[in-house]
């Protein structure tokens, strides 16, 4: 009898196309009530609360009570990188209406990878700190040079306080719709929220797309030389 970790168990539950659908839905990193959820996978409230107990039991997703509410969300961030290679992985589904060719379109242009941008947004963000000399790819891992610190510490992030927190401080991540990487960790988290914060970015409703505001497209181009 082997005593590896069961990967079926956990290969079982997102092979179902509903599941899947949800923990796409979830990947936008916030937490979201059942009905949310089924409306996402266009299943039955009831099919999706089954579908939730399956992966809550498993551990794929967490709860939050809120009075008589119920929230949902991905457990951590190790189960979201895993879920976004697949995404990587799999093939594009068809598009058969304007709406899927809109809804496709803001995916790929930006969207929210758990915690982090994503998509050609955040691409083009790891290309312009690379660029800059911020950054360092090698291998697998990225490296912040003292030109970064600087950087990174003037625009308001706060790396000695990043560092401290109980999870990967900066990593590449592999971008589905762009196959290539994007910049992710507490880092990369520090720099979406960044972006909020200045109203650079906003969220797009019942998607993880990521729209960019007339200030973003000036203060990226101003602090990176993106354009867009």
């Amino acid at each position: 009898m082997s005593s590896s970790p069961d990967a079926s168990t956990i290969a079982s539950l997102i092979s179902d196309p509903s599941r899947a659908a949800i923990l796409t839905a979830l990947m936008d990193g916030r937490s979201h009530p059942a009905g949310d959820l089924a409306y996402a996978a266009n299943i039955k409230p009831q099919t999706a609360s089954f579908h939730l107990a399956k992966m809550l039991e498993a551990n794929v997703v967490s709860l939050e009570k809120q009075g008589r509410h119920r929230y949902y969300r991905i457990e951590n961030f190790e189960i979201a990188k895993a879920l976004e290679t697949l995404l990587a992985l799999s093939p594009q589904p068809k598009v058969n209406s304007f709406k899927q060719v809109t809804e496709n379109e803001s995916l790929r242009f930006a969207r929210t990878c758990y915690d982090h941008l994503a998509g050609k947004l955040g691409v083009k963000l790891m290309d312009a700190l690379v660029d800059k000399r911020y950054i360092i790819e090698k291998s697998n891992d990225i490296l912040i040079t003292r030109h970064g610190e600087i950087f990174f510490e003037s625009f308001g992030i706060r790396l000695d306080f990043v560092r401290k927190k109980r999870r990967s401080f900066v990593h590449k991540c592999l971008d589905w719709s762009e196959r290539r990487h994007h910049i992710a960790g507490a880092l990369g988290h520090e720099l979406i929220e960044r972006f909020f914060e200045l109203q650079w970015i906003e969220r797009m409703e019942k998607t993880r797309a990521i729209r960019i505001t007339p200030a973003g497209r000036t203060g990226l181009n101003k602090l990176l030389s993106i354009t867009l």
